[in-house]
């Protein structure tokens, strides 16, 4: 339960570590949990929590992991300020929710959620988002404006079955191009994502009882209404999604 008392606020990161991260398994191996896959001499978590910790204004960071999953503990050891607690749930929205209540914390305290899998947040961008949104009645996210030209895929086709033609039925799986769509502005996301517990949490328990699609903290947030405050990310701050992403982002860790 999120805590009613009235307190100093305090400023707790949150980082939902649950999943397994099946689209970043090489092609051909069975999916282990990215978030132990080594980079760049450790953990992918190891290097995500460090990243959160080298702010002192963090008290600290809570890490929601999968019951019984025991990996956490052992990469994470000799971290000062971190917690591990085995909250997670089937989504990641469950287990930043989850984790919420776990905590305990009171509901104008300031939360930072985290994406496990974005191992180089510079100091300076995690800065910028707390001093942009203590300033903020609502709270923000990292982001960067999109730079590429955006283009939209046409729904699939479907071949037809009365002449089966192998060639018409890869044609009709082909992503094609439907129409290009203005970057004008649009931003992609990034963690932290910093609001006040109370609001998250309540957005969040919203958003799960009406079915809401929910693909991060903001978005919960954006469905009641509000506007978070949107603070310049940056390209370091990559997420690792694909098998590949291990080696370019650990090539700069």
């Amino acid at each position: 339960m999120i805590n009613t008392e009235p307190s100093a606020a305090r400023l707790v990161a949150l980082v939902p570590a649950a999943g397994i991260g099946a689209r970043a398994a090489a092609p051909g191996t069975e999916p282990q949990a990215k978030q132990y896959r080594l980079i760049a001499g450790h953990p992918l978590l190891w290097h995500t929590v460090s990243a959160l910790l080298r702010d002192p204004r963090i008290e600290e960071v809570r890490v929601a992991v999968a019951p019984g999953d025991m990996d956490a503990a052992r990469v994470l050891d000799g971290l000062p300020r971190t917690v591990i607690r085995p909250c997670g749930g089937a989504t990641r929205a469950d287990t930043v929710l989850y984790a919420l209540r776990d905590a305990g914390l009171g509901r104008h305290d300031w939360v930072l959620v985290h994406d496990a899998a974005r191992p180089g947040l510079p100091a300076d961008a995690l800065a910028r988002l707390i001093d942009a949104c203590r300033e903020h009645p609502i709270g923000g996210l990292l982001a960067l404006p999109v730079a590429d030209t955006i283009k939209k895929a046409s729904e699939p086709t479907q071949a037809s079955t009365r002449a089966p033609d192998p060639g018409a039925q890869a044609r009709a799986q082909e992503d094609c191009v439907d129409s290009t769509v203005s970057r004008a502005g649009l931003w992609s996301a990034q963690t932290p994502q910093m609001f006040r517990a109370g609001a998250l949490h309540d957005a969040l328990a919203r958003a799960l009882v009406l079915g809401l699609e929910i693909t991060d903290e903001s978005s919960a947030l954006e469905a009641t209404g509000l506007r978070p405050l949107l603070v310049r990310g940056s390209a370091r701050n990559a997420k690792v999604t694909w098998p590949e992403d291990f080696d370019w982002v650990g090539s700069w860790l």
